[in-house]
């Protein structure tokens, strides 16, 4: 296994950030819709604390996953691709990190605008970014959601094309960023 990225194939490095992030993002819709439905009290405000402390996580798994990839070649797109699927394909992983780091910074936004001091797995709390305010606090909730469903979006349509690339043109777009599988195309 190689850490670090080549032209032809992304590094376990990346990969492994690519992979924990997927996963930490799924965690994050089962506990929102979890502390959603749960009824007001401590064991809701634990899931809670807990939904802050994994989308800080991914706010700095998605710093470091950028500096990484900054420091790293990056396997070309394939040549195969027209025009307007290299722009798809470049915007769509631009939205991708930039709801990385939207996400977790609207969370911390409306938590400070609930009154509610963000701690990460209670082992320190971050400061506030902004003063209380129930209205605003409002608004940033909606802006949250309405950023995590354009989020499944885009991921949406990141999946179809690595499926597509993978099923229908058989080539390993696919492969490269999946753990222990060769690049060598079917």
């Amino acid at each position: 296994m190689q850490l670090r990225n080549t032209l032809s194939r992304w590094g376990v490095v990346s990969q492994t950030f690519h992979w924990v992030i997927v996963v930490l993002i799924i965690t994050q819709y089962v506990l929102a819709e979890t502390e959603h439905d749960m009824p007001l009290g401590m064991a809701r405000f634990a899931v809670l604390a807990r939904h802050k402390s994994i989308g800080l996580t991914i706010l700095a798994l998605a710093v470091l996953r950028l500096l990484w990839r900054w420091m790293n070649p990056t396997p070309p797109l394939p040549d195969t691709l027209k025009p307007y699927e290299r722009v798809l394909a470049r915007a769509t992983h631009f939205g991708l990190y930039f709801f990385l780091f939207a996400m977790p910074i609207t969370g911390w936004i409306l938590s400070c605008a609930s009154n509610f001091p963000v701690s990460y797995f209670g082992w320190f709390t971050l400061p506030n970014l902004v003063a209380a305010d129930k209205g605003f606090a409002e608004t940033m909730h909606e802006v949250h959601e309405t950023l995590f469903n354009v989020l499944v979006a885009f991921a949406a349509v990141h999946i179809a094309a690595a499926l597509k690339h993978h099923f229908w043109l058989k080539d390993d777009v696919l492969r490269r960023m999946l753990p222990f599988t060769s690049r060598t195309p079917r």
